[in-house]
């Protein structure tokens, strides 16, 4: 793998980091700003309006960019948005920092798919997306833990001021290893569009919109499940918090050469394996150490459906991939609105803590039927196209197999049916007319 993903995975490190760590800040923000904890949570719906707005938006804008150029505009509008964090005098000014901060996210983790897929040869595309997704990864296990500490120990600010200097650093990593990645000569945002209009591109869409909102059913209510469910003290939150972004990552080492050896295969897989976890999590969840395997299992399984779904569309998508790839992402955090928002509605309903995985169990089954349906239609269009290319060749391969005078047609008895060649060869002794059968017309 080229060093290039490094710059990459590093750059996803941080946008990682800045996007979930609010959700451990919140109380910080709320004391120090004078507001309540429920109007702090709006802080994270902000942050995922930025990145549903901004993939689109920012993708198309930068359609005809190179696309190392485009990554390097891209960061620095990150960097800039947690500086205005950072410096937001008043909530008002944060709410607007926060957009800023994820206007970029779903642009440059499409951009970026698409450059980290150049860098390697055919067959390692998928391995080489899990390379730079491993950055969001990683960014759960230590960025938001570390980051959460910091803020609870210097002040919230002092989270985002570090954020805009991985910012930084990242920016500085994009422009020494990613080489230049000049965009194709037709590529245009009418073409991108058309692209993202895909049958198969929408179905894959809606596939990480109903399927990954499973995961964060359960993920955006993991710390009142640990006190409240799982009978572990609050500093623990952080630790439960760490051993999901483990899952994470172990699911985006293997999604990637699973992916690359069969796409659909792994999609099912592991949206079943992800229904299948969230079943069971709540008769495990009073018993610690088997919680906190399922916590594992958990971020394993629900993190390898992404690799998949980010590697169908950008295929289904063809040579116009970048917008069908930054707006995948814009599917993950309406996931994420979605599927916090379910989850909050069981809990309300008064059906416990642990009710969201039911919840997340059906969004999971049903992301995995739309994968199915999608699949079904891809093969039955595969095999369509097969039909139009063999009837097609038809008349090709009796063209070839004709002369002018009718000499190599098959009817013509032996020696002459091997076509011009019989024809030219149709002395005594020659291959053509030695064996007195036609030869086939099949290497023609």
């Amino acid at each position: 793998m080229p060093l290039a993903l490094l710059a990459l995975a590093v750059s996803a490190f941080g946008i990682g980091t800045t996007e979930f760590v609010m959700m451990g800040l919140l109380p910080n923000v709320a004391d120090d700003l004078g507001t309540s904890v429920p109007t702090a949570g709006y802080l994270v719906s902000a942050y995922a309006i930025g990145v549903v707005l901004g993939a689109p938006l920012l993708t198309g804008l930068g359609s005809r960019v190179p696309r190392k150029k485009m990554l390097l505009l891209l960061m620095a509008l990150f960097t800039i948005g947690n500086l205005a964090s950072a410096l937001a005098p008043d909530f008002g000014w944060l709410l607007a920092g926060r957009v800023l901060a994820g206007l970029p996210h779903g642009a440059f983790f499409g951009v970026g798919a698409v450059v980290a897929a150049r860098l390697v040869a055919e067959g390692r595309q998928a391995r080489a997306v899990a390379t730079m997704f491993l950055g969001l990864t990683v960014a759960n296990i230590v960025g938001v833990p570390a980051a959460t500490l910091l803020g609870q120990h210097l002040g919230w600010r002092a989270t985002f001021l570090v954020v805009a200097v991985i910012g930084l650093t990242a920016m500085a990593a994009l422009a020494r290893l990613v080489p230049t990645v000049p965009v194709e000569a037709h590529q245009d945002v009418r073409r991108e569009l058309r692209a993202l209009g895909n049958r198969q591109v929408l179905l894959g869409l809606l596939t990480a919109v109903f399927g990954f909102a499973g995961v964060f059913a359960v993920y955006s209510y993991l710390s009142a499940v640990t006190t409240e469910a799982m009978g572990f003290g609050e500093s623990s939150v952080t630790v439960v918090l760490a051993l999901f972004g483990i899952g994470m990552t172990l699911g985006a080492l293997a999604a990637g050469p699973l992916t690359d050896r069969a796409l659909r295969p792994t999609l099912y897989g592991s949206l079943g394996a992800l229904a299948v976890v969230l079943v069971a999590f709540p008769f495990t969840v009073h018993v610690q150490w088997a919680a906190l395997v399922m916590v594992v299992l958990l971020g394993g399984v629900g993190f390898m459906t992404t690799t998949p779904l980010q590697m169908l569309v950008m295929n289904k998508a063809k040579d116009a991939p970048t917008l069908a790839s930054a707006s995948n992402h814009s599917a993950f955090n309406l996931a994420n609105a979605g599927g916090a928002w379910l989850g909050g509605v069981a809990i309300a309903a008064g059906w416990g803590w642990t009710s969201p995985a039911f919840v997340g169990a059906v969004l999971a089954l049903l992301g995995l039927a739309i994968a199915a349906t999608a699949g079904f239609l891809d093969r039955g269009q595969g095999r369509a196209s097969r039909v139009v290319a063999a009837n097609q060749a038809r008349p090709a391969l009796a063209d070839a197999t004709a002369t002018p005078d009718g000499a190599g047609s098959l009817s013509d008895g032996p020696g002459t049916s091997s076509g011009r060649s019989g024809t030219l060869s149709g002395r005594p002794g020659s291959p053509s007319t030695r064996s007195g059968t036609p030869s086939s017309p099949s290497g023609v």
